[in-house]
């Protein structure tokens, strides 16, 4: 059997049982193959002939663009005819730094299929990190937005650069490649080992780590993306995810093409819920994956006025609140399926289509996954750290760390890769997730999880968003406190401070109280996710009982 073919069977098992979680687990074996090219083997091979739309994108000037499934491979095959002459080789780095733009999709498929390394990056990074990135990951190659180009001034000549959509000096115009052969011959074959992709994490708690993905680990490991996201061919998937993080090649790229399915993006300057509710409908958008911060704006809006063409919900990047899922189900009869992977990893634990939901849980384990709590001592245990159990290693786990085998030997010991995350496992075989391990912290001796705890602050309809982290207290060594940013209409005050308090006493047990709040801004990584690492290294460094603009404690208020 061909490689083709194995990856093809191996989707079309996932799609045959696609509400049969049991037997979807069960039967699913990952194709491993010695070499692979998902471009060549897979996607070219789908593309043949077919006219379906692979790719739409929408702005706010209502500006369409569509790419069929034939025509995406053939422009990718003039851009990677291109990117060769440019001197772009097999092993290369080459940094993407693109919007939602039709040339994104057209190179990320030309360097697969020339076999170079992609380090996706996102537009919001400064020049500092971008130095980073550049020795980090070896680039060779630079593919940018014409915007973009004068972050690249002081970074050396040690790169090629390619410029989309303008011209500058030292720079070659991308849309030559458009004047290139609609036909492309590999220079070899591709072991499915290849290095394919270098992913910055999000840094959350820690500088950004480097992860390395191979040929097989994301194109073949997304079939547990797609078996969870519940996509089928012919259907219109909109993942709200900017490029240059794994999500966006989880969701805007690997998952959706394997089911035969549509990319949907609408491009906006910045997002507004009523207005993508509209493009939902009149687009008739039939599956939509979002963070939460997303699902929290959508909310504010009346859903129900919006008989949307939906069937499947999803929320990524972080735990989505209970009350934010119900709402949605109130107004639409659907409720928004919650999952766990990591930039590390595809999707790891999910709640796919047709199954029991139990509400705060993420799911159970996905296909090609098998999953373990560990406690400190790495010994099995219904709450702990969410490990993948090695034997045999799933596909979708990355080669390593690059660079860096101390980090890589911390996270992939004992027959287990460790994913830094804890949660609680149920006795039905569902996950509910508790936090980071850097995050779940002691008061009074009782281990306290900020998730939960702001899952219920949230509820509370001044609360937009909220970080739970540890004050220091003489008498109980922490306290839990909240940093909130309010939603519109409501302001910073003792009265607002007052019923937030009054609330979570109501909701919360006793000693998982909040104590303090302070309305702020929350400091987030370029991704978009919370630092409460920083949050909590600012109470650390508290010297005194002061307070600070903003912040309220309970015994103020009594």
């Amino acid at each position: 059997m061909t490689a083709s073919n194995t990856f093809i069977a191996a989707r079309d098992f996932l799609q045959a049982h696609r509400t049969d979680y049991q037997s979807a687990y069960d039967g699913f074996k990952p194709p491993v193959m010695a070499e692979f090219n998902w471009a060549l083997d897979f996607f070219d091979v789908q593309a043949k002939d077919n006219q379906a739309t692979a790719l739409w994108l929408v702005d706010e000037e209502a500006h369409h663009v569509k790419v069929s499934y034939a025509e995406m491979s053939a422009r990718s095959n003039q851009v990677a005819n291109q990117l060769r002459t440019w001197g772009v080789r097999r092993g290369d780095s080459v940094l993407l730094m693109l919007p939602n733009e039709l040339a994104l999709w057209e190179t990320m498929l030309a360097c697969m299929k020339l076999g170079a390394v992609l380090i996706p990056t996102t537009m919001l990074l400064s020049e500092g990190d971008l130095q980073d990135r550049i020795e980090r990951g070896a680039v060779k190659h630079v593919v940018a937005l014409a915007s973009e180009a004068p972050k690249f001034a002081d970074l050396g000549a040690g790169f090629t650069r390619i410029i989309v959509g303008g011209a500058a000096p030292g720079w070659h115009a991308f849309e030559q490649a458009y004047q290139a052969q609609r036909s492309f011959t590999p220079d070899g074959v591709t072991r499915s080992t290849d290095p394919l992709f270098l992913y910055f994490t999000s840094g959350t708690t820690s500088k950004p780590k480097l992860v390395l993905h191979s040929h097989q680990s994301y194109p073949v490991g997304h079939l547990s993306t797609m078996y969870w996201l519940g996509l089928k061919t012919g259907d219109i998937h909109w993942n709200i995810s900017s490029p240059g993080w794994a999500k966006h090649a989880w969701s805007c790229f690997f998952a959706p093409w394997i089911a035969g399915a549509t990319i949907f993006v609408y491009n906006y300057a910045r997002f507004n819920a009523a207005k993508s509710l509209d493009v939902i409908y009149e687009c008739g958008v039939t599956s939509l994956c979002a963070p939460p911060t997303v699902w929290r704006m959508m909310i504010q809006e009346k859903l129900g006025n919006w008989k949307v063409p939906l069937r499947e919900l999803v929320g990524a990047g972080e735990p989505l609140n209970p009350e934010v899922i119900d709402q949605v189900e109130q107004a639409w009869g659907i409720r928004i399926r919650d999952g766990f992977g990591q930039t590390e990893t595809t999707a790891q634990i999910g709640n796919p289509p047709g199954q029991p939901i139990k509400p705060g849980s993420m799911g159970r384990p996905l296909p090609g996954y098998r999953i373990a709590l560990l406690d400190a001592d790495d010994q099995p245990a219904q709450e702990g750290e969410i490990c993948i159990v090695l034997d045999p290693r799933p596909v979708g786990l990355m080669r390593e760390y690059a660079g860096d085998a101390e980090k890589t030997a911390e996270v992939i010991r004992n027959g287990y890769y460790h994913t830094g995350d804890v949660a609680m496992r149920d006795a039905d075989g569902y996950y509910h997730y508790i936090g980071r391990n850097d995050d779940v912290f002691k008061s009074s001796d009782y281990r306290l999880s900020p998730f939960e705890l702001e899952s219920i602050l949230i509820e509370h309809e001044a609360v937009l968003e909220a970080a739970v982290v540890p004050s220091p207290d003489r008498l109980r060594l922490s306290v839990p406190k909240a940093f909130i940013s309010l939603r519109e209409g409501f302001f910073p005050d003792r009265q607002t401070a007052e019923s937030i308090l009054a609330y979570a006493r109501d909701k919360l047990a006793p000693y998982k109280r909040i104590r303090r709040i302070e309305f702020a801004d929350l400091p987030k990584t370029i991704s978009g996710k919370i630092r409460r690492v920083q949050l909590r290294k600012k109470e650390l460094e508290r010297t005194d009982n002061s307070r600070n603009p903003g912040e309220f404690w309970e015994e103020d208020l009594a």
